[in-house]
C-alpha cells in the first residue's frame, strides 16, 4: 500500500534498520572475507537465503500464481540486482579503492531518481530532488574526507562498481513497476532466487577449494548474519518501502549506510570521523528529512 509523500511511515522507520543492517554489514563482510574469499561467499550466502526465503515464503502462504510476465520480469530483475550487482561491485572493489567505490555508490539515490523519472514509473518532486542532492553531497564529504584518487589502475574498477550502482538503480526502479500487487516477500523470494545461480556458477570454483573445516564460530556468525539479517530480513524490508513510499525516497536512505559503517568503523576499528565527516551526516540527515515534505 502506498503512503502518502508528506508523512513519516513505518516503512521510513523500516528503511532506517536498513541502512542499519547494511551498514554493519560492511564490517561483518570484511571480517568474514578473511575467511571466505568474496565472490564464493556471495555464491553461498545469496544460495542459502533463497532456500531459506522460498521456506519462509511457503509457511507465510505468499507464494501466489503470477502472470507469466510478471514472474519472467521479476526473475530478470532478480538476475539485475542481485548476479549482475554483486559480481560487477565485487570485481569492481578489486580493482580499486574502498573510497573511489564509496563515492560512486553515493550517486545511487540520484540515478535511481533519473531512472524513475525518464522510465515514467514515478516522477520525483521538487523537494525528493534537494533531498537527494543533499544526501549524495553529504555521503561525497564523509568518504572523500580522508581523499580520493583515481588513475589509470583503478579506471576499470571504478567503471565497473558504477555499472553495478545502475544496475541496482534500475532494480529498484523498475520492482516498483514490475511488482505491483505482489507481495514483498514472494518479490524477494523470485528475485533472490533467479539472482543466486549466476553467482553460484562464478562462485563455484572457490566453493570447490574453501577450507571450511578451518573456518571459526565467529565467521560462521558473521555468515548468518549477512545471510538472516542483511539479506533476508533487509531485502523484504527494501522491497517493502519500494512499493510503499517509492523508488526515489527508498533510495535516499541508502545514504545513511555509509554512514552507519562509518560509526561501527569509529567504534570497533578507532576510526575518529574528521570535521567534513560530521558536516556531511548533517547533510544526509537534512536529505532525509526534506524529502519527506510535500
Amino acid at each position: 500500500m502506498r503512503q502518502p509523500a508528506g508523512r513519516f511511515s513505518i516503512h521510513d522507520l523500516e528503511m532506517l534498520l536498513v541502512a542499519l543492517f547494511w551498514g554493519a554489514n560492511f564490517t561483518v563482510s570484511k571480517f568474514v572475507m578473511t575467511q571466505f574469499p568474496a565472490l564464493p561467499f556471495s555464491a553461498f550466502r545469496f544460495t542459502l537465503a533463497g532456500g531459506l526465503l522460498l521456506l519462509i515464503a511457503r509457511r507465510a502462504g505468499v507464494l501466489k500464481p503470477l502472470p507469466l510476465k510478471t514472474l519472467m520480469a521479476l526473475a530478470g530483475l532478480g538476475v539485475v540486482g542481485n548476479t549482475l550487482y554483486q559480481s560487477l561491485f565485487m570485481a569492481g572493489l578489486s580493482l580499486t579503492t574502498a573510497t573511489n567505490s564509496a563515492m560512486i555508490v553515493a550517486s545511487l539515490p540520484v540515478t535511481v531518481a533519473l531512472f524513475g523519472t525518464l522510465l515514467g514509473v514515478e516522477r520525483a518532486t521538487p523537494a525528493t530532488w534537494v533531498g537527494v542532492l543533499l544526501g549524495t553531497g553529504g555521503v561525497l564529504l564523509v568518504v572523500t574526507s580522508r581523499g580520493v584518487h583515481f588513475h589509470g589502475q583503478s579506471l576499470l574498477g571504478d567503471i565497473l562498481v558504477l555499472l553495478a550502482t545502475l544496475c541496482w538503480s534500475l532494480y529498484t526502479v523498475m520492482v516498483r513497476r514490475v511488482g505491483v500487487g505482489v507481495d514483498a516477500l514472494q518479490i524477494t523470494t523470485i528475485t533472490v532466487l533467479a539472482g543466486a545461480p549466476g553467482l553460484l556458477l562464478l562462485g563455484a570454483p572457490g566453493l570447490l577449494r574453501q577450507d571450511w573445516g578451518g573456518m571459526t564460530p565467529a565467521t560462521w556468525a558473521g555468515v548468518a548474519y549477512t545471510i538472516v539479517v542483511a539479506l533476508v530480513v533487509a531485502f523484504v524490508l527494501y522491497n517493502r518501502a519500494v512499493m510503499a513510499i517509492g523508488s526515489s525516497r527508498t533510495a535516499i536512505y541508502n545514504c545513511l549506510t555509509p554512514l552507519v559503517a562509518m560509526v561501527i568503523a569509529w567504534l570497533t576499528l578507532g576510526e575518529v570521523p574528521t570535521g567534513l565527516q560530521y558536516v556531511g551526516v548533517g547533510l544526509v540527515i537534512g536529505g532525509v528529512a526534506v524529502s519527506m515534505r510535500r
